[in-house]
């Protein structure tokens, strides 16, 4: 047993290694943060707006259409702090960014939980959707309550609560959520519920009032039995249109690992490949498709753990039914962990906590290259919170795709917007890729 640990820890020490080695491309681009330099010269702040109090920042989103220039940002309580809910900032002058509209959820002293998780957008028959996940526990109200959907159509002037989604038999809210039209027209909205794989509604029956017709699918976990959380269950999901088989593909990240689903049959999802039994992962976290679909970006939320990057074209092809070992593995700091990112070929865009934006680039897959920083949270971990000491910092992240402005939720200093020198917008032909990302979700094929 001491031989196999003794293995295993060098396995870790050599893939840390590889990552950050001092000959290592990433090395030579890895963060030096100073006081007087937070940032990599080819990241430029574009604006920063403090949001307080301290950790009470959740999730972002940002409208694609330089048209609409509007953020959504999911509020929280983490223990004393913060409030429960959802802000509007206008991006119309991006230097000066102003909280337009706020909402919070009633009572709120008498909700117990967290409040604002996810939150996403979306476009139907020509209106304009927010989707607001909410946690609330019980001994108070709206333990069931999963997602609140809001008519944003005529901001900044105002914008209306149209629909609530409730789950009674299966409270604790959606922790996460993801907005996709699916190949069959419909806006479909994929939702975590706690030991029920994934859920599926749609949002025209939500905002139409026909909440029994809403609920119309389901995703499952894997095959295997409960986890070591007693329950299987999704922490993270992504659908997106994968082109070389015409196909809606579901990558999920929760109990043992990672899994891919055909979800073009709503009735009947189809598992492709499985991610299990990998060393360090019991439970996944963030799990994202590059735009052709054959590389994953994994994330295992816990300290020292790096992104891991996997290459599905063996369980695709039918080669194998699982994969355990990753291509190519990347840290900001080994110290540390991060928390969500995106990708845009061939970068990927991380919200990294303590190590505030990140961006690298995956050209190369088995050798990621950190290429861009900026550190939007320079205070000390957070105190007084047990193992959840790395949990400060930059939270969420998005990107618009027509002029690639970068935005940041961090958990403490607020709202912020970047750019990357030579990024000035992504459209994956523009790489010899599908033009598919998180933010297709809203557009038709």
């Amino acid at each position: 047993m001491s031989r196999r640990i003794s293995f295993c820890m060098l396995a870790l020490f050599l893939l840390l290694a590889s990552v950050a080695s001092p000959a290592s491309p990433a090395l030579a681009a890895a963060p030096q943060w100073t006081p007087d330099k937070p940032g990599s010269d080819n990241i430029t702040v574009v604006s920063h707006l403090p949001l307080g109090p301290a950790l009470s920042v959740a999730d972002i989103e940002i409208e694609q259409e330089l048209s609409r220039p509007f953020v959504y940002v999911a509020r929280e309580v983490f223990g004393q702090y913060g409030e429960k809910g959802m802000d509007v900032i206008d991006l119309s002058d991006p230097a000066n960014p102003k909280v337009i509209q706020k909402w919070r959820i009633e009572d709120q002293d008498l909700h117990a939980g967290a409040g604002g998780k996810d939150i996403k957008y979306f476009k139907w028959e020509d209106r304009y959707y927010v989707v607001l996940s909410l946690q609330f526990a019980q001994g108070g109200p709206d333990s069931d309550l999963g997602a609140v959907i809001f008519d944003v159509t005529d901001l900044p002037e105002r914008f209306q609560e149209v629909a609530r989604i409730h789950e009674p038999e299966l409270p604790g809210g959606f922790h996460n959520i993801f907005v996709y039209q699916h190949s069959n027209g419909r806006p479909l909205l994929f939702t975590t519920v706690r030991g029920e794989g994934a859920h599926v509604y749609d949002l025209g029956h939500v905002i139409s009032g026909h909440m029994d017709d809403a609920l119309v699918a389901s995703v499952p976990v894997g095959n295997g039995p409960p986890g070591d959380r007693g329950y299987r269950g999704y922490h993270d999901l992504y659908v997106g249109w994968h082109e070389g088989s015409e196909t809606d593909r579901f990558y999920g990240g929760g109990t043992d690992g990672y899994y891919v689903y055909d979800v073009t049959n709503l009735e009947s999802p189809q598992l492709l490949v499985s991610l299990t039994g990998i060393s360090g992962v019991r439970y996944g976290h963030t799990f994202t498709p590059t735009p052709d679909g054959r590389y994953v970006i994994a994330e295992t939320e816990y300290q020292y753990a790096p992104l891991r990057i996997f290459d599905l074209q063996p369980g695709l092809d039918g080669e194998v039914e699982n994969i355990r070992t990753p291509i190519g593995a990347w840290t900001a700091d080994w110290r540390h962990l991060v928390h969500n990112h995106e990708v845009r070929w061939p970068y990927v865009f991380v919200s990294g906590y303590l190590d505030g934006l990140q961006v690298f680039s995956m050209m190369d897959p088995a050798n990621p290259v950190t290429v861009a920083y900026y550190d939007t949270y320079v205070g000390a971990p957070n105190p007084g919170v047990g193992t959840g000491t790395m949990f400060n910092g930059a939270w969420g992240v998005d990107v618009r795709n027509a002029d690639g402005l970068i935005v940041i939720s961090d958990m403490t200093t607020g709202f912020w917007a970047f750019r990357m020198e030579g990024f000035s917008g992504w459209n994956g032909a523009d790489w010899g890729m599908p033009n598919v990302s998180s933010a297709q979700s809203i557009e038709s094929r």
